[in-house]
């Protein structure tokens, strides 16, 4: 054996075994597995180099000229199939999909892939994005109220349901509020308009507002806006990025004034939650608040959220709490409260978490209820497990649908420290979960049967905010969408009152359902919005809820709409076949 065949017998160098490697498959015909084995690589390792290989059969070692099936460089001379593809691009302006379609239908079946490849090699620009259903390309116009056209036509939308909140915005008077709070405009988008794409976008549970890109041919979210276009995503994150905090504070308290006066309930009960919007970027500012739904730490947005549990709507949303002030926003949301109601809430329901003992008496002081659960910790829990049995109650839960409806409670009155006078502590047992859970209270004379049916019914209230937040999707915008984390939570409250009014409106048991039960029995429906000269008609085809919408009186409801030239809008029901 020649002194120098070492060298090649046992190569040291990456792509000298790399060479080799795929020189033993090829030729020698081994397999993965036994080629992985004579030159130590893992057998996955292999598979990966092969198949990288067969996809581009160009690697470094080759030297140039060499007969293989190496990819042409782009200074080549195009293949008969590349020219193929060429010109069903540059004469036909065929998309990457149509282009791989046409060529398998001539006897050349090709990839998408491998198309897209050549394209990017020969430098030949993007495809403008198209209409839905259209096979050409079309510019997408700029939006701008002054192009807005109100000529006598039809228009097909995925997006018909939501012409049902729109007279509830004419109600509310939605551009009076937002003038009230300054917010800014202009002749081509005032901000009722950019107020009404954020909100059907919004409403429609669309993720995030990138999607927005993808509707912005769509006529009926336009007609909704009230503008010749929707928005695209730069512009909606420009609108955002203009508000200050001093607009927001204003807008919120307009608007819940307001949606009382349309009959939504104002009650003194409220659930209050703090919820984590995660964060997935590099932003070194944010802080690592607690995921629940995760049980971890994660860098992310610390937001409290409060819920009117009679309108069963949020009231309170705040973006900007730091870690070192989360015990203490219970006090700022009571402040709130006095502020815009003239009266401090009743009653107050949340977690252990959410604040401190000492918080908790100065809510005694200020005559605010409370009801909470107390941390079970092995000493509290041996302390509750050597009280006697006679000292236990049965109670009756009044909700129907628990599975435990009979559980029992230990009323007792303890002292906390740093809270100055006892308070309630009611232990309860046989209602689901592992052990007694316990509920602390300066409700003293308060039945017990009472305290437990208001805690027991906060398990459904907090997976209802927490429905909620998903269906709006709160944290999707918090991960590279430019759009303020407080404007959507903003937009989320407005869009769960809107949902409550319309739930309101329907009845027959709607009241109580979440915005996602309500989108999809009957937001979520294609229309055909009919423009006429003296009304705006939006015909909905026949599905099982129609009854349900003319049964509230939709169908008799005539409401005209100032953003569209004060057209009377009409709503028609196509009948089921007896």
């Amino acid at each position: 054996m020649h002194e120098l065949a070492p060298l090649f017998l046992a190569p040291s160098q990456p792509k000298h075994r790399h060479y080799e490697v795929l020189r033993a498959i090829c030729v020698d015909e081994l397999t993965p597995a036994e080629a992985a084995r004579r030159f130590g690589y893992a057998p996955g390792t292999v598979r990966n180099l092969y198949a990288s290989f067969r996809k581009n059969p160009d690697p470094a070692f080759f030297a140039p000229g060499t007969p293989s099936a190496r990819s042409p460089d782009p200074a080549d001379a195009p293949s008969d199939r590349d020219r193929r593809i060429l010109d069903l691009r540059r004469g036909q302006q065929l998309s990457v999909l149509e282009i791989a379609d046409r060529l398998t239908a001539e006897g050349r079946p090709v990839s998408k892939s491998l198309v897209a490849n050549v394209l990017k090699r020969h430098r030949v620009p993007k495809l403008a994005r198209r209409a839905s259903g259209s096979a050409n390309p079309v510019s997408t116009p700029i939006a701008d109220r002054r192009q807005l056209d109100l000529s006598p036509r039809t228009v097909r939308t995925p997006f018909g349901g939501l012409f049902l909140f729109a007279p509830f915005l004419t109600r509310l008077q939605l551009a009076d509020l937002l003038d009230q709070a300054d917010f800014p405009g202009s002749a081509s988008l005032p901000a009722a308009c950019a107020m009404r794409s954020l909100l059907g976008l919004k409403l429609y549970g669309l993720p995030r507002k990138s999607h927005a890109q993808t509707e912005i041919c769509d006529p009926g979210l336009a007609l909704f806006a009230g503008l010749n276009a929707v928005p695209n995503r730069s512009t909606l994150a420009e609108y955002a990025r203009r508000l200050g905090t001093r607009n927001r504070e204003q807008l919120t308290p307009l608007w819940l004034a307001a949606t009382h006066d349309q009959g939504l309930p104002r009650g003194a009960d409220f659930d209050l939650d703090f919820h984590t919007i995660p964060h997935h970027g590099a932003d070194r500012v944010l802080e690592n608040p607690s995921v629940s739904k995760r049980s971890r730490r994660q860098r992310g947005v610390l937001a409290f959220v409060a819920r009117d549990a009679a309108a069963r709507a949020f009231t309170y949303v705040n973006a900007t709490v730091r870690k070192e002030d989360q015990a203490a926003e219970i006090l700022a949301f009571a402040a709130a409260c006095q502020q815009r109601n003239g009266a401090h809430p009743s009653l107050l329901v949340f977690d252990s978490t959410l604040t401190t003992y000492a918080h908790l008496a100065e809510l005694d002081g200020l005559g605010i209820g409370f009801l909470t659960l107390r941390r079970r910790t092995k000493r509290v829990l041996r302390q509750v497990d050597a009280s006697a049995d006679a000292d236990w109650q049965s109670v009756c839960l009044t909700n129907a649908g628990r599975a435990f409806r009979r559980p029992r409670a230990l009323d007792q009155r303890l002292d906390l420290p740093g809270y100055p006078q006892r308070v309630r502590q009611v232990a309860v047992d046989n209602i689901g979960a592992h052990g007694p859970i316990l509920l602390l209270t300066n409700r003293m004379e308060e039945p017990v049967a009472a305290l437990v049916d208001r805690y027991a019914r906060r398990v459904s209230i907090e997976n209802g905010i927490m429905d909620t937040i998903d269906f709006f999707q709160l944290d999707a915008l918090s991960s590279g969408v430019p759009l303020p984390v407080d404007f959507d939570l903003q937009l989320t409250l407005i869009g769960d009152t809107l949902y409550r009014l319309l739930a309101e409106r329907i009845g027959q048991d709607s009241e109580s359902e979440c915005p996602r039960t309500l989108f999809r029995k009957f937001v979520r429906a294609s229309a055909d919005v009919v423009v006429a000269g003296d009304s705006l008609t939006v015909r909905f085809g026949r599905r099982a809820h129609n009854r349900v919408l003319e049964g509230a009186g939709l169908a008799d409801e005539s409401v005209p709409l100032p953003w569209l030239g004060n057209l009377p809008l009409r709503f028609a029901f196509a009948k089921h076949p007896q």
